[in-house]
């Protein structure tokens, strides 16, 4: 089932503008329902650009609902805000099992991400069947234990091209994890902030060395959160850069034309 999703007051600026960590910028965005095999139904939002087919799709993973990770988690919700209308790139949210937010429950109860491997796979086939080219995970925290273990696996690997971790804790994730994505395959591109509360820059790269072709990025003065406009913004360039090779001017700061902002 699908809906318009919350839609926002868009105005023309007099010429360019800052863009904020509330800006809004024009795209196509759909409340959509996530079926999964276990048959709960989980709530989401698509936001893909306006006229054109996205050049690749994004299937996020939000951080741990116990601890206040949801599908607005600032990072992802800054990435459906920009990313349709800057690079062409459209952006899945969605909240697993047992997660509220703005947009509303997903059924089920918080299953410590055993049970969530059905929601990660209900995610990917949705996106696969609207836009099957180039769709990558995005994992934050407790969403990059999900990508980790079930994103090499089938049947989620043979539709994704790899994917982005943020801040990857290592907790419910282990070696042989680690192990399958490097049997894949798959790129594995690793955000890790410097002062991370779980693991940083240093650990980070030993444990990843089990998957040869995992690109670990230590970013200087972040912490888990990855709190402030610098990172944010940061956070998505690297990920343009991954999913889109050959990106690696900066996503624009400004913008001109119709924007609207959020509360």
């Amino acid at each position: 089932m699908t809906s318009t999703a919350t839609s926002y007051e868009f105005t023309d600026s007099d010429g360019p503008m800052d863009i904020r960590a509330s800006t809004v910028l024009p795209a196509i965005r759909t409340n959509i329902e996530l079926h999964t095999d276990d048959g709960l139904t989980l709530v989401g939002e698509f936001a893909e650009p306006i006229g054109r087919k996205p050049l690749a799709t994004l299937v996020t993973m939000h951080p741990l609902p116990t601890a206040g990770g949801f599908m607005d988690s600032h990072v992802f919700r800054k990435a459906s805000f920009r990313l349709p209308a800057l690079a062409d790139i459209a952006v899945l949210r969605f909240n697993t099992r047992g997660t509220c937010s703005p947009r509303g429950c997903s059924e089920g109860e918080f299953n410590g991400g055993a049970a969530e491997q059905a929601d990660i796979e209900a995610a990917v086939a949705w996106a696969a069947e609207r836009h099957p080219e180039n769709i990558w995970l995005v994992g934050w925290s407790f969403g990059t234990e999900l990508c980790l273990k079930y994103g090499a696996t089938e049947p989620i690997a043979s539709a994704i091209q790899g994917a982005v971790l943020l801040s990857p804790p290592l907790h419910r994730a282990g070696d042989e994890d680690l192990d399958a994505w490097a049997t894949s395959g798959l790129p594995l591109k690793v955000l890790v902030p410097e002062h991370d509360d779980y693991l940083q820059p240093e650990a980070a790269a030993q444990r990843f060395r089990r998957v040869p072709q995992a690109d670990v990025v230590g970013v200087d003065g972040a912490k888990h959160l990855w709190v402030g406009e610098k990172y944010a913004g940061r956070v998505l360039d690297e990920i343009t850069d991954t999913v889109l090779p050959g990106t690696s001017q900066p996503l624009p700061t400004t913008w001109a034309g119709e924007a609207a902002t959020a509360s």
